[in-house]
């Protein structure tokens, strides 16, 4: 791997993949297997078809109860923030309480108020939307107050990259490259932000589609990188590289909970999609494995992978955006239009509860508002989903 040769770093790109087949790509302490049948999901005609509140109680699983884990009081729809967005991919919230918003296959940044008013402060033309590529997560800079910077995970024609650009008012400035040479993709592009208690970015990525990327610990494709703000590899990591974790397949949630623990949500292949507790330097399988690998694999590169702490059949999550709040893990699940709480417990995982199935379509991202309220996207414009009017949205949720 090239060293940074100036401050904001830059690291070689694989080359562009050609449009691939979609199917199998998955969008479309204590371990726990969520193997849920129950009915299919409601159709896109009962589905919310104009802005206000959608009102009641989220759903639980098909047959009425409250998931898989039990009795536990249900998330509360409180109303619907915004409506007529187009495949909203990021958020995060400034210091004011409006929220970030980016949308994938437009490039255009958003501010986004809790009343649902909407401002366009820019596009990124370096964007080059392709597939599950675009413009993809957002991440406020903890000194906002002080740099006014905004980061953001750009897809472009050569490569994945983390950019950064000052907000004034309401205008994005010129975007500014922190992160260079992250390989991209028609699938698999990752594109989770999230700054650490610690003060680093973490960046998740995926392997574009190429599995052998995730094993080698020299490319940049199937990781989590921890970063500083000026690109470089944050101090404490484990390869004097960008790399935090390896052995990951699409990354496209993130979060931290109380304890400072570092949580991903991850696409699997056909069979098991993962939620993992990462540490540092460890390996999470793949592709040598899909979920749980049952012990070590004899020939591992690392001599040992982590398994997740839970994992579900593909057709019931397809995990993107991840939040934590009081105790859970809120997990937006795109093929299994749902959303996923997971409880935080005895050094690991719970039993999930599943929510809202059916009721709103895809579900992209999951975020929490300075006021603790969970705001939950929908990608039903993604050109995977079944749109109705008023799609894409974005949903208050009370836990």
């Amino acid at each position: 791997m090239r060293r940074p040769t100036r401050r904001l770093a830059t690291y070689a790109a694989g080359a562009l993949l050609a449009p691939l087949v979609l199917a199998g790509c998955g969008q479309g302490g204590n371990e726990v297997d969520v193997d849920v049948t129950g009915t299919a999901p409601a159709s896109p005609s009962s589905r919310p078809s104009s802005g206000g509140s959608p009102g009641g109680s989220a759903s639980g699983t098909p047959d009425g109860g409250a998931g898989a884990g039990g009795t536990s009081a249900r998330p509360t729809v409180t109303g619907t923030v915004v409506t007529g967005l187009e495949a909203p991919w990021g958020i995060d919230f400034l210091p004011d309480g409006d929220a970030v918003v980016t949308e994938r296959d437009t490039t255009r940044v958003l501010r986004v108020t809790a009343d649902g008013d909407v401002t366009e402060l820019g596009t990124i033309d370096a964007a080059a939307p392709q597939g599950e590529a675009g413009l993809l997560g957002v991440a406020v800079s903890p000194d906002f107050a002080e740099d006014r910077l905004v980061y953001l995970y750009v897809s472009t024609a050569e490569d994945n990259r983390v950019v950064r650009a000052q907000l004034r008012g309401d205008r994005l400035g010129a975007t500014e490259d922190v992160l260079t040479g992250i390989p991209n993709g028609f699938i698999h592009d990752g594109g989770r932000l999230l700054f650490g208690p610690d003060g680093h970015l973490y960046v998740s990525t995926g392997e574009g589609g190429e599995e052998s990327r995730s094993q080698d610990r020299d490319d940049l494709g199937g990781k989590i990188l921890r970063i500083t703000t000026e690109g470089d590899p944050a101090p404490g990591n484990p390869f004097d590289s960008p790399v935090w974790s390896w052995g990951h397949r699409n990354v496209q949630g993130l979060a931290f909970d109380a304890d400072g623990r570092l949580w991903a949500s991850e696409f699997g292949d056909s069979t098991w999609d993962e939620l993992n507790l990462v540490e540092k330097g460890r390996n999470y399988g793949w592709p040598e494995v899909e979920g749980r690998a049952e012990g070590d694999i004899e020939g591992g590169p690392s001599g040992e992978f982590v398994d997740p702490e839970v994992q579900w059949r593909t057709d019931e999550a397809s995990p993107s955006g991840l939040a934590f709040l009081d105790g859970h893990l809120y997990l937006a699940a795109l093929r299994g239009e749902r959303l996923w709480r997971v409880p935080v417990e005895g050094g690991g995982a719970g039993e999930p509860e599943a929510f809202l199935v059916g009721e709103h379509g895809r579900m992209r991202t999951v975020a929490v508002s300075p006021d603790g309220v969970l705001w939950l996207s929908t990608s039903n414009r993604d050109g995977r989903g079944e749109p109705v009017e008023g799609d894409d949205r974005i949903l208050a949720l009370r836990p």
